[in-house]
């Protein structure tokens, strides 16, 4: 597999790529190749006096490859111009990655669930299962928080087709995990069952097919905002990674990515993993 790990040199960028040990979990759940990215905002011009952006950027990008290259993957290295996410994705599809990672410090005290604009932006567009690394928040030199990536697994689902998809990831992520919380939040607003259809029955088919992995699994059924829900059981079973599908039921699509998705990336403690749903051509 191929990953994208977009980078903009910041500390919080440096912290993800140096770490040993979210590297080594990218390994074990197959990613071979990475492929950095960093991207030159359009706003940006190449002959502002003084300054040689590409040059700086292309040398911050030669640093990580010698660490990321003793990690045992193969590394590639993108300069681009344009409009981060947008590139981003771009770069995404055209190596053919299986997955895009970037590094965030998430909401800061002085902010109102904010997160930096790519990553927000990445959660809204991403064309491939998105990684949010979660970074401390107030540090000068920060660190991965969770640095077990796939270690311990919450997996939200409101039984749609994407949030399926986004359980079958476990097909490779079951290298590297090895516990995994499955969550569903009821709403009045958005039913994830048809009428006489068990939750927890549900839930208890997908825990059999963990379980038949080698995965230590346990099922969770709440009522109540789904963002809010989805959060409390991140405080209550401490998972490294929350895992979900970026759409559901909702038919707007804008509704559910403000109210789960995003608030997720912006809020959630540890580190965040969405799946977008198949592209169709």
């Amino acid at each position: 597999m191929k990953a994208v790990l977009a980078t903009d040199l910041s500390a919080a960028s440096e912290a993800t790529i140096e770490s040993e040990t979210c590297l080594n979990c990218l390994g074990r759940i197959g990613v071979e190749e990475i492929h950095l990215v960093t991207v030159i905002p359009a706003n940006v011009h190449a002959g502002m006096p003084g300054i040689d952006f590409e040059k700086r950027r292309k040398r911050g990008l030669n640093r990580y490859r010698d660490v990321i290259e003793a990690a045992g993957l193969d590394v590639e290295t993108h300069v681009v111009r344009g409009t981060p996410h947008r590139r981003i994705n771009g770069v995404a599809e055209t190596v053919g990655a299986g997955l895009t990672i970037i590094g965030s410090r998430g909401k800061s005290p002085l902010e109102n669930r904010v997160i930096g604009s790519t990553a927000r932006n990445l959660a809204r567009t991403t064309v491939v299962p998105l990684v949010v690394n979660r970074i401390e928040r107030a540090a000068d030199d920060p660190e991965v928080l969770r640095e077990h990536l796939f270690q311990r697994m919450l997996f939200a689902t409101d039984f749609s087709a994407n949030a399926e998809r986004a359980f079958e990831s476990f097909s490779y992520l079951r290298h590297a995990t090895q516990e995994a919380t499955l969550v569903h939040v009821g709403t009045p607003k958005d039913p994830g069952l048809g009428e006489g259809e068990d939750p927890e029955v549900e839930l208890d088919a997908l825990a059999a097919r963990l379980e038949d992995w080698g995965i230590e699994t346990e099922t969770d059924v709440r009522q109540g905002d789904p963002a809010d829900e989805i959060l409390a059981a991140e405080a209550e079973f401490r998972p490294t990674t929350i895992l979900l599908g970026s759409r559901g039921h909702s038919r707007l699509r804008r509704l559910l990515l403000g109210n789960v998705s995003e608030d997720l990336v912006a809020r959630a403690d540890g580190n965040v993993m969405l799946v977008p749903p198949e592209r169709t051509a």
